[in-house]
């Protein structure tokens, strides 16, 4: 775990927390301390949130034995749909981190403050409302029809899954604010530890379910608890002993603050829901035209490859804060350097288990699920080689994040679902579940990997100057990213 002082300095206020006054901060790491803290980040990723990750693998063949596979499939299509809605943050989590970036650099506390108390507040609001219409809703809506599984699972169980992780996905939607906040302020390590703690939670949640011979509705409500649960013990840490100078309060919250945040985050925000979109059709499409239980043989393999993905994501996830932080201080070749080296390292600890995944996957899905699998490699090797192409370019998406340039991103995203979907429905009808991954593939890398490249381009052009970084270049790029999300100061000033 990171020394609790050596993100902030002496991050606690001398005065009240709430004084609103700024705190003195030591100077954060730059250059080669960066890079360790990055280092560190990365590490503590693979070690923490490669275990917690196997956590939801490890439960398959429990969750699949007491559900069976149409309520399986049930539950991956509803959790499916909950990835596809999460858009309902409206962007303020990745606008946060964009912004408490800059601010991390200046040490300039209060306003970082501001920045966390008005996104919790917005969302806390949102959360409520969404969960008050789901509520009062969800008596109205035909979910098996929605879901095609009428005949299969009874309508009244079907409607317990989907409140069941509706809710959960929408009461975690402020409570994973913290989770930014910590990133932002370069303590990956710590908040990697706490969600593989959350993950790790769902595995003797699920076997005391299924232990005490609990209705299978029941599974789905364990296996959603855990992450709540460490969001919730991390946020009373975090602001309570960690950094209680960031401690959101309803007297830090500030319009002028929140309009910024809003601006920038509305662009995340259409961002989101595209990649939600991308990334979850999947399902969606195979129970529409194949029936629930081909999604059941889509979906298991599938989330054991989503595995490698994750581990890509959570190794360059570290890049966000420290970009904007290498941004600020106008240190562009730590990241062209450090974006190389990040490339090479998702490749070197993906490619291994990817090609174990097509080599022995079957069998081991044969040895390890009490329901058979078709063990279709070539489904394999398409899945296998989809999270491989998403991985290896996204330090270069945590470059534009971090400097707030989001359009070219949602170019090629908005490019990718309009033909995604159109070729994956006809391919799922002609060729099966196989054919999925490479559509994926194909299309994605005609039109979300050459916009990414531009965008990257585009972005340490922007910040490129024949200027030093002067003291007040952090504050400048906070500024300039509140105007526009995209633009950076290229000279200093006098």
């Amino acid at each position: 775990m990171p020394d609790p002082h050596s993100a902030l300095g002496t991050v606690a206020p001398e005065g009240p927390p709430d004084s609103g006054t700024r705190v003195p901060v030591a100077e954060p790491p730059a250059g080669a301390g960066r890079s360790r803290r990055l280092a560190a980040g990365v590490l503590t990723a693979g070690l923490a949130r490669g275990a917690g990750l196997l956590a939801p693998v490890l439960l398959i063949p429990i969750c699949l034995s007491r559900l069976g596979a149409e309520r399986y499939g049930l539950w991956m299509a509803v959790l499916a749909l909950t990835g596809m809605a999460a858009f309902a943050d409206l962007g303020l989590g990745a606008g946060l981190m964009t912004k408490l970036a800059p601010c991390y650099a200046s040490g300039d506390t209060a306003r970082a403050r501001g920045y966390v108390s008005t996104a919790y507040a917005v969302l806390t609001a949102v959360a409520v409302v969404l969960c008050a219409l789901l509520w009062s809703l969800a008596w109205l809506v035909p979910w098996t029809s929605l879901f095609n599984v009428a005949g299969a699972v009874d309508p009244a169980e079907t409607r317990a899954v989907v409140l069941i992780c509706l809710t959960s996905f929408l009461v975690n939607i402020p409570l994973a604010l913290v989770v930014r906040v910590q990133y932002a302020y370069q303590q990956v390590g710590e908040s990697n530890l706490w969600q593989g703690a959350g993950a790790l939670a769902t595995v003797p949640l699920v076997l005391l379910v299924a232990w005490l011979g609990l209705p299978a509705v029941a599974v789905v409500a364990a296996a959603s608890a855990g992450p709540l649960l460490a969001n919730l013990t991390n946020s009373v840490w975090v602001y309570g002993r960690r950094m209680p100078g960031l401690r959101p309060g309803i007297g830090a919250v500030d319009r002028r603050l929140g309009a910024a945040l809003l601006r920038l985050g509305g662009m995340f925000f259409l961002v989101t829901v595209l990649t939600g979109l991308s990334t979850n059709m999947d399902n969606l499409i195979i129970t529409h035209t194949l029936g629930p239980q081909s999604v059941t043989a889509y979906a298991v393999p599938a989330r054991l490859a989503l595995l490698l993905g994750a581990l890509v994501t959570m190794l360059n996830l570290p890049l966000w804060s420290a970009n904007g932080d290498a941004l600020a201080r106008g240190d562009l070749s730590w990241i062209r350097r450090t974006v190389r080296r990040m490339v090479v390292l998702s490749l070197l600890a993906t490619v291994p288990p990817a090609i174990g995944l097509v080599v022995a996957g079957d069998r081991l899905f044969a040895v390890w699920l009490p329901v058979p699998l078709d063990g279709n490699r070539w489904l394999l090797g398409g899945l296998a080689l989809w999270f491989l192409l998403i991985g290896s370019f996204s330090a270069l998406m945590m470059v534009q994040n971090a400097a707030g340039v989001v359009r070219p991103q949602m170019v090629g995203l908005i490019a990718y679902v309009a033909v995604a979907a159109v070729a994956k429905w006809h391919a799922v009808e002609a060729y099966g579940i196989a054919a999925i991954p490479f559509v994926g593939t194909a299309v994605y890398a005609l039109t979300v990997l050459p916009a990414g490249l531009y965008g990257y381009r585009r972005t340490l052009a922007r910040y490129d100057s024949p200027h030093p970084a002067s003291p007040s270049v952090g504050h400048a790029v906070e500024q300039g990213s509140a105007a526009t999300g995209v633009r950076q100061e290229r000279r200093s000033r006098p």
